[in-house]
């Protein structure tokens, strides 16, 4: 339960001002909000399970060096806080190939997110919490936080438009990632 609830939460803060959050409030001018969602659970689900996979076997092939690994772990958040705080954009070539797609709502979603996640840092993050807290309560929570904070981004995208303070959001994400952090590189110190 423990690693569901980290999970849900690290993954929905490294998910606000990202890309995908982007992707999905385009995707939505296109299609029906439920398909945009249900291809990008897909996705996720899937990313996010292969990441799991990688973080289990690093954490179990380096159990006994469970302090350095969260010392990593640390140093790694610390990283995505930089990723956060530089932001991340949708390019205008990424825009278009997501109003351009063709094919079934759910598979072109399903598919361009996918493909975006791929070495994101929502991925990174999901491989990182995987090395020390267990794989299915991560993989749950991890594609849960996103799936809730891209679908938070339609329903905001459709209310607000893109007055959204993305300062705001991106610097309280670059805080959250940076007390993560911390804690981990602490406790990996103490152990």
């Amino acid at each position: 339960m423990e690693a569901l609830l980290l999970s849900t939460a690290v993954i929905f803060v490294a998910e606000l001002g990202d890309k995908s959050q982007l992707m999905a409030m385009t995707f939505a001018t296109r299609y029906k909000a439920r398909d945009v969602i249900i291809g990008l659970t897909i996705a996720t689900a899937i990313v996010h399970l292969v990441s799991v996979g990688i973080g289990a076997a690093i954490g179990g092939a380096f159990a006994d060096y469970q302090g350095a690994i969260n010392i990593v772990a640390g140093i790694a958040f610390l990283g995505f806080a930089a990723w956060t705080l530089r932001g991340d954009e949708l390019t205008d070539e990424e825009a278009d190939k997501v109003r351009n797609s063709q094919g079934a709502a759910i598979l072109a979603v399903g598919v361009a997110f996918f493909l975006a996640e791929l070495g994101d840092k929502t991925m990174l993050a999901t491989i990182t919490l995987a090395t020390h807290e267990g794989w299915f309560g991560t993989w749950i929570g991890s594609t849960l936080g996103m799936v809730a904070a891209d679908a938070l981004a339609i329903a905001v995208g459709a209310l607000l438009g893109r007055q959204l303070p993305e300062k705001a959001v991106r610097y309280g994400a670059t805080a959250a990632f940076v007390v993560f952090g911390v804690l981990l590189v602490v406790q990996g110190a103490t152990a």
